[in-house]
């Protein structure tokens, strides 16, 4: 059981440490998308820029990896909800 929660808590450094190739190329497939759906007809707001979208995906690792550590934390003390 401990072997998932490792598996999550790595997951989400990896997120956070790889957050610029990730981001990168998410914010490519998100632009082809809207160019895509204006060229339809469907008004979309821009893409994000690259910073927004680094500092995005830097915080959502941040975030699964705090999660997981509060997670692991109650496990070892027995709290559950």
């Amino acid at each position: 059981m401990i072997y998932l929660e490792i598996a999550r808590l790595m997951m989400g450094l990896m997120v956070a440490a790889f957050h610029r190739p990730i981001a990168d190329y998410m914010l490519e497939r998100e632009r082809a998308t809207v160019i895509l759906f204006r060229e339809r007809g469907f008004p979309l707001p821009p893409a994000p820029t690259t910073e927004q979208g680094r500092n995005l995906y830097f915080c959502i690792g941040i975030v699964i990896a705090s999660a997981e550590l509060v997670r692991m934390y109650m496990l070892q003390r027995g709290i559950t909800f």
